[in-house]
């Protein structure tokens, strides 16, 4: 093992952040890949924080040498672990990891070399551990993909400057969601730069099995682009308010084409204007299938995915109706969470 992480150190260069609610087996594998990282060339400090777990993880998260902050809010977010986490740390650069992922043993020596002056984030590819495991998992293992270079934001692993977080406050503890891009907004800001750099960063484990996991997932994903997209309307800098506005076309043509297909296959007792309609969902799902080739070789993965990116405009729009409903309401909403606990 490379990395000691039972021994408190004075200095440490990286702190380590994993935060986690009821991940079990999964935070485990997680600890243990950031032990077997390779030294990026001084001492690390790992912490742990834990958000109401009722399976034992703060124990199991020590007894492998974490140092374990535990949070019982009465509303938890992962902005708010995350910020647990750093304010807790005392390296001047921390690496954030999600409680379900796995570390790639060279990520962090190799990273730390990308930092310029202007740099407050580098961040790597996450793809998925098993993405034979179900449809689910093999389709939005796609999603990961996204081009390197200069980015507009980075998900929840990420490598971040801690001066940068002091800077800006950290994340911000009152979103369910969308949390990551939203930090990195402010930092692009102030004129910070956030870098995709093109080399394995994470595995990360989905689990997703069924469809109402899928469903729950996209729905998070829509309310975090309606909040998120509201905090910056009219600013010099707005954020989201296109992926937002395109989302609620998408899905309002969706919905109005398959409601006049379904009115007039009961009207004329036919059932072809529906098989019209799916058949204009199978061509738009093709041609999307076409446009992401360089995601993967799979031309089935590819369509699946092609499906998917049509198909998940409904669920995305459905939460940014709810969070309209809960800003009428002046209504605070917990997690959207779509896991099981891992057993």
């Amino acid at each position: 093992m490379v990395v000691e992480m039972t021994e408190l150190m004075d200095s440490p260069v990286l702190s380590v952040v994993i935060i986690g609610r009821n991940e079990g087996p999964r935070l485990e594998r997680c600890l243990r890949s950031v032990r077997e990282m390779e030294n990026p060339g001084g001492p690390v400090e790992v912490i742990y924080v834990d958000s109401s777990s009722t399976d034992g993880s703060p124990d199991m998260a020590a007894r492998l040498g974490a140092i374990v902050v535990s949070v019982q809010p009465r509303r938890p977010t992962a902005a708010l672990g995350r910020n647990a986490g750093w304010r807790r740390a005392s390296a001047p650069f921390i690496l954030f990891l999600d409680g379900d992922t796995i570390l790639d043993p060279r990520f962090v020596v190799e990273s730390l070399r990308e930092f310029q002056p202007d740099t407050a984030v580098v961040f790597g590819h996450r793809r998925e551990i098993r993405p034979e495991a179900s449809v689910y998992n093999r389709v939005l293992d796609l999603d990961w993909l996204s081009p390197a270079g200069v980015a507009d934001y980075c998900g929840g692993d990420a490598l971040m400057r801690r001066s940068v977080l002091e800077m800006t406050g950290g994340y911000d503890e009152n979103l369910i969601a969308g949390e990551e891009p939203e930090l990195c907004r402010r930092m692009r800001a102030g004129g910070w730069k956030i870098l995709h750099a093109d080399r394995p960063m994470t595995g990360h484990d989905l689990a997703m099995t069924n469809w109402s996991q899928y469903w729950r997932r996209a729905r998070r994903t829509g309310y975090a682009y309606a909040e998120v997209s509201e905090r910056f309307r009219g600013s010099a800098m707005p954020f989201w308010e296109e992926e937002a506005r395109h989302n609620r076309s998408r899905a309002l043509f969706w919905i109005g084409l398959f409601a006049a297909a379904a009115i007039a296959s009961l009207a004329l007792r036919n059932p072809w204007p529906l098989a019209v309609a799916l058949a204009f969902l199978g061509v738009l799902a093709v041609r999307t299938s076409k446009k992401i080739a360089w995601k993967s070789p799979d031309p089935v993965t590819r369509l699946l995915y092609g499906l998917h990116s049509h198909i998940q405009q409904l669920p995305i729009f459905l939460g940014q109706l709810e969070y309209r409903r809960d800003r009428r309401k002046g209504r605070t909403r917990g997690l959207i969470e779509y896991k099981e606990v891992a057993r």
